[in-house]
């Protein structure tokens, strides 16, 4: 009975078993062949096509190789071609590209028929590029534009402006395809950065993790002129920041700056010179601002950056008005300096209550031991307000008097000299000048610098002297 099931079930779906039988012979075929056909090409000799990648490359990426070392295929996980130590120019002869790796993957029947080969997406590794922000600018759109896929993994870019060092960029990775397309991502000053961009290039994001910066950049037109025009705003911590600007590749015009934070504000136009030598000048009118940002100011951890105050060239002018009914003890405040190869020369005027005070000075900030020299006049109209504005309660008659006082402070030794103090018509002699330094040193310059703007200090010198 059961042999009569066997055989009727045996001549009705004897084309399936055929075919089941079939199957367990194909597959094991199939995988043998393919495993044959991706190690097969490990053994052919690509030094024979090395012309032929070449111009592969040129002709579709603008990679123009120069220098190549040894060619291996490598079977998983995708089937590619590595080549180790690139020497090549991209897009153009002053852009020289130095690379450990570039990993080719090609068509796989193209590894059979170099006659039709094609690439897919090529990965260039370790790379090194020394540019300037132009070819950088027209590196990045062709890559961005290019039809075929590339990726660029641990990128270090240097960037120069007449073969001076400006800004080092590391570990950069870009691609123009997938879900990071338009996104780079890598570290500058040793914080790991993320720059978003959209298509034409016309708003660039830019992010520095955790760190709490952000700035964007917006180009709203491109005139004639070669000029660009935009907007570029942002965040540092709990500040914003927003201005207009007009750029070309000698000057960045600087229009309605508006910098807001808690404890300082400020509004500024001017402008940052490019070329030929770098140089800011900008005219600024604070708004508001907290004095203890100059006290808690570390003057010694700043003069520690010589390398950077040397290079440092602006002329600036600050202005400040009080506003009725606050608090500050400056009435009106107008302070003009500049700083070039590390001379600070600095002149300001300010009024309290009515009374003049009107102060220049210089120092050379890369002295072991800077000395700032200074002339101040004074013209008090009402010693009588200037003191209650200083909120100083000292019961004498209200006098007019004028006060020139000329010196030296040295900056880091908590030092001053008098060389000069006049009280109207009266000079003082050397043994008043002493004993003025003495007790200004011990009350007033006893502690930094920036100490000596404590207005509670000065308060303390007045009574001492008076």
């Amino acid at each position: 009975m059961i042999n009569k099931i066997y055989k009727t079930i045996h001549n009705k779906f004897s084309t399936f078993f055929n075919f089941k039988i079939f199957l367990r012979y194909i597959f094991p075929i199939f995988f043998v062949a393919m495993v044959f056909f991706l190690i097969i090409p490990q053994f052919f000799d690509y030094k024979k096509k090395e012309e032929i990648i070449k111009l592969y490359l040129f002709e579709n990426y603008g990679l123009q190789i120069k220098q190549m070392g040894e060619i291996e295929f490598r079977s998983f996980p995708f089937p590619n071609l590595k080549i180790k130590n690139i020497k090549s120019n991209l897009k153009s002869e002053r852009l020289n590209l130095t690379s450990k790796n570039l990993i080719i993957y090609p068509s796989l029947f193209s590894i059979y028929n170099f006659r039709n080969f094609n690439i897919k997406k090529i990965e260039i590794e370790d790379i090194y590029i020394k540019s300037n922000f132009v070819d950088l600018k027209t590196l990045l759109r062709s890559i961005k534009n290019l039809k075929k896929k590339i990726y660029l993994k641990n990128l270090d870019i240097r960037i120069i402006d007449e073969e001076k060092n400006i800004l080092d960029l590391k570990k950069i990775n870009f691609s123009n395809f997938g879900y990071k397309k338009n996104v780079i991502d890598g570290e500058v000053f040793k914080r790991k950065f993320r720059v978003k961009f959209s298509d034409n290039f016309r708003i660039i994001n830019f992010k520095l993790i955790n760190t709490g910066i952000t700035v964007s950049l917006k180009i709203l037109e491109k005139n004639k002129n070669s000029n660009y025009v935009g907007v570029f705003k942002g965040k540092i911590l709990n500040s914003n920041f927003k201005l207009n600007f007009v750029y070309n590749t000698n000057l960045l015009k600087i229009k309605n700056l508006l910098f807001r934070e808690k404890d300082l504000s400020f509004d500024s136009n001017g402008n940052l010179i490019l070329k030929p030598f770098p140089k800011i000048e900008l005219n600024t009118e604070i708004k508001n601002i907290n004095l203890d940002l100059i006290q808690n100011l570390n003057i010694k951890n700043l003069l520690n950056y010589k390398h950077v105050i040397k290079k440092f060239n602006s002329q600036n002018i600050i202005n400040f008005k009080s506003k009725i009914f606050s608090n500050y003890l400056i009435d009106d405040l107008n302070i003009e300096f500049s700083i070039a190869h590390g001379r600070l020369n600095i002149s300001k005027i300010f009024f309290i209550s009515d009374s003049k005070f009107a102060c220049k000075g210089n120092t050379n900030l890369l002295d072991e031991f800077p000395v700032f020299f200074f002339n101040c006049l004074m013209e008090i109209t009402s010693s009588k307000n200037l003191l209650k504005k200083m909120k100083v309660d000292l019961n004498k008659k209200d006098k007019n008097f004028d006060l020139e006082v000329k010196g030296n402070l040295n900056i880091l030794n908590n030092k001053i000299n008098f060389d000069y103090i006049k009280i109207n018509e009266n000079q003082k002699k050397s043994k008043d000048l002493e004993y003025y330094k003495t007790i200004f040193e011990n009350v007033v310059f006893d502690k930094d610098f920036q100490s000596i703007f404590s207005f509670s200090k000065i308060r303390n010198f007045i009574l001492k002297i008076s």
